[in-house]
């Protein structure tokens, strides 16, 4: 008896045989259609090429070799880079030490530690700490200078200025200036701190707490606006927020107690702002009526709400530059 014909909707003809396994399997993506296309081959690698080379870069930089004691025998000042460099600063900018006005406590007892320092004699670490503009950081440059001016070339020591985000590389530098003949200020300038800053810890193993320690040629001054080197309203946050209050800002707090030397700057009183005036005035030799000097002087000091020896600078900057006289000592 015959085959009957498969049934298949109207209008369409002969029902279609069902598709092989094997010819929807041959569609399925292969191992090969999976693989990533070259592009992205070349891209991975390149990206692994950058990886390996950021890596060899700092290793070799961490890898350099110590500075020679010939290359401090150029100048007496160099800024620090946390690529391992140290630039010459042919011409520190600073004031003379006599300009100084207000701080003579400060001042004597800075000396007195950097002489000491210099003589190869114990001293201590210190921290300037207190106002605004009242000559922390030209103290410093002012003392270096101060010292050297009496000093054989091959006894003079060098002032080195570390920038405040660069602390974590402070451990680099001490190594590179342990050998050296040379004896170092290491500055910091405006140093502090904010309440998640963990690079505070490079900096007291540095004074005090470390293995190796300061080398014996290296001694830390720093200057800052907070006696803690934290703002108030961060310590109270720390003391509120802890299971033990007393702890919470011990370690933080316990950095500044390593340095040997607090000299607190503040605020000067008129006489002193216009004795300031008047020291600039009779140095770079600019000739006004005593009475006038005063009188702008002071007027000076109201718009800027303040009186420091900054305010009292960049008055006589305004003064000489209005009288066409030129801010060379005469």
């Amino acid at each position: 008896m015959p085959k009957k014909p498969n049934k298949s909707p109207a209008g369409q003809g002969p029902r279609t045989p069902a598709r092989k396994p094997a010819r929807v399997a041959a569609k399925r993506p292969t191992t090969a259609s999976r693989a990533p296309s070259q592009p992205v081959r070349d891209l991975a690698q390149e990206r692994i090429v950058r990886a390996l080379e950021t890596i060899a870069a700092h290793l070799s930089a961490q890898g350099k070799p110590a500075v020679s004691a010939e290359s401090f025998e150029r100048v007496d000042a160099y800024v620090w880079h946390p690529d391992g460099r140290l630039s010459a600063v042919p011409r520190v900018s600073r004031v003379e030490l006599f300009l100084l006005k207000g701080v003579d406590r400060m001042r004597d007892i800075l000396m007195e530690n950097t002489e000491r320092f210099a003589g190869g004699l114990p001293a201590n670490n210190a921290l300037l700490w207190g106002a605004r503009g009242m000559g922390k950081s030209s103290l410093v440059k002012a003392a270096h200078a101060s010292i050297n001016a009496e000093r054989k070339p091959a006894e003079k020591l060098k002032l080195i200025e570390i920038h405040r985000e660069d602390i974590e590389t402070l451990p680099m530098l001490m190594e590179k200036l342990r050998d050296a003949s040379f004896r170092f200020i290491v500055f910091i300038d405006d140093l502090s701190f904010d309440g998640n800053d963990a690079s505070y810890k490079s900096l007291k193993a540095v004074l005090e707490g470390g293995i190796e320690g300061r080398p014996d040629n290296v001694i830390l001054y720093a200057t800052s606006n907070r006696r803690h080197l934290l703002a108030r309203e961060m310590i109270e946050n720390e003391r509120s927020t802890a299971i033990n209050p007393g702890e919470a800002v011990e370690e933080k707090v316990s950095l500044s107690d390593r340095f040997g030397l607090w000299l607190g700057f503040h605020r000067c009183s008129q006489d002193e702002y216009l004795a300031m005036v008047r020291g600039y005035c009779g140095h770079f030799g600019i000739e006004v009526d005593d009475e006038a000097l005063e009188r702008e002087a002071l007027e000076w000091s109201t718009t800027r709400g303040s009186r420091s020896g900054r305010v009292a600078w960049q008055f006589v900057q305004e003064l000489a530059g209005r009288l066409g006289v030129k801010l060379t000592a005469t």
